[in-house]
């Protein structure tokens, strides 16, 4: 589900140990960066990626991340970083990530997350999104949905 308008936005100032040896952004940090725009995302709604529940433990391991780099991005400037919501599925969740630097589009990722519940064992057992948290996804993944700022 693609909508025009992002869920959430983060801005981050590029530092130091964000860094190469050639002063560009490390192509890892974007994956950092998805990811606590994710958790920030959640927390937005009222959630968190790792959670108790009914006296079990949900939390979200990624499936799938990727990220693809359209133009470098140095120490000292600034990232916005936009989250929307591709997919929903019952037990699984899709975000796209647009990051726009000095006014251009830097790079763009994607990374989807299955919601588990975490066994005595230490296993994971994939399980349906609990409602109450579906439905603050669906709410603001709607095209009225007002949009989040961090």
């Amino acid at each position: 589900m693609k909508h025009p308008k992002p869920l959430y936005t983060q801005h981050r100032r590029i530092e130091f140990v964000d860094t190469d040896v050639s002063g560009n952004i490390h192509f890892s940090r974007f994956f950092i960066f998805m990811e606590t725009a994710e958790h920030e995302l959640l927390r937005s709604l009222g959630t968190t990626v790792h959670l108790e529940e009914e006296d079990r433990t949900i939390g979200w391991p990624r499936v799938d991340a990727r990220c693809r780099y359209v133009q470098p991005v140095r120490f000292g400037d600034e990232l916005e970083i936009r989250v929307f919501v591709d997919r929903q599925g019952a037990k699984s969740m899709s975000y796209r990530f647009e990051f726009h630097c000095r006014g251009a589009l830097a790079a763009e990722g994607k990374m989807s997350s299955v919601c588990c519940v975490l066994g005595d064992n230490g296993g994971l057992e994939a399980i349906p999104i609990p409602e109450t948290i579906a439905e603050k996804l669906r709410r603001a993944a709607t095209p009225a949905g007002s949009e989040v700022r961090s």
